[in-house]
């Protein structure tokens, strides 16, 4: 059976996925160091890259974990894979999303499966159900003007976040990521219509038509310390497109701030 090499990005994704394989080889890409040993490798350098992936009996490849786009060094790419060039140049002028399905077919071309994340770690992606406390009807609605807002905004590869209270969205996820987003919106929390109305959520889910073998919206314990520090109602999110990590300790964590969990089909 072939090899499976993990490209490990930032957080905690990465540390679970590589913990339910068995002897995986493990890479990020340099400038990206995630929070387990890796050897980096350089976009720049992407062909020999799979050649050695290839050589070491790799098949097939998950990504886990954050990475940002990272700056090229035009002086730094070798023969082979600056033909490459003018396909990832092309792919940039359309976002990040259309950067990573770019990238994802080069993997394929060189006869490497693409293997997602919930295929290694089912219950890392929750399907639909209410995990901690319950919604309210006011909650549901902002959770669905959320789901409104994100399904709107995904072609524009802005973001896969929202926080909504009242109807009301006090904040979009860009690319500072969701703890940024959550200090905006605790810092513009009287902006809501109604101080003793719904205090809000956070929503969270992929973009609308994104390839789901990578950077699939993340959440965890930390994300519900972020939202109640925020004075938001609780987290929901899109059901089988989110991860979250660490589920039993996130769901402490919610029940003792008072947060509900909710995975929205």
């Amino acid at each position: 059976m072939s090899r499976i090499a993990v490209i490990a990005g930032q957080g905690g994704l990465a540390p679970a996925v590589i913990a339910a394989l068995d002897a995986p080889l493990v890479y990020a890409l340099d400038g990206f160091a995630p929070e387990v040993p890796a050897t980096p490798f350089r976009l720049e350098r992407l062909v020999p890259f799979l050649d050695g992936l290839i050589e070491a009996g790799v098949g097939r490849v998950v990504f886990a974990g954050a990475v940002r786009r990272p700056r090229l060094d035009p002086e730094a790419f070798d023969p082979r894979t600056a033909q490459l060039v003018p396909r990832i140049l092309t792919a940039m002028q359309s976002g990040d999303d259309a950067v990573l399905r770019e990238v994802l077919r080069i993997f394929e071309e060189h006869d490497l499966t693409i293997c997602r994340v919930d295929e290694i770690l089912p219950d890392l992606v929750p399907a639909e159900g209410v995990l901690a406390g319950q919604p309210s009807d006011a909650d549901r609605r902002d959770a669905a003007r959320a789901a409104e807002i994100l399904a709107a905004t995904g072609a524009l590869d802005i973001g896969q976040g929202a926080v909504v209270a009242q109807g009301l969205c006090l904040a979009l996820e860009t690319l500072p990521g969701t703890a940024a987003m959550l200090d905006f919106a605790a810092a513009h929390a009287g902006l809501r219509p109604n101080a003793k109305g719904a205090r809000g959520l956070l929503y969270k889910a992929p973009k609308p038509g994104q390839d789901r073998r990578i950077d699939l919206p993340t959440i965890g314990p930390d994300t519900v310390d972020q939202a109640a520090a925020a004075g938001l109602a609780g987290i929901a999110w899109q059901a089988g497109g989110v991860i979250l990590l660490d589920r039993d300790e996130a769901r402490r964590r919610a029940e003792a701030a008072g947060l509900f969990l909710w995975a929205r089909g």
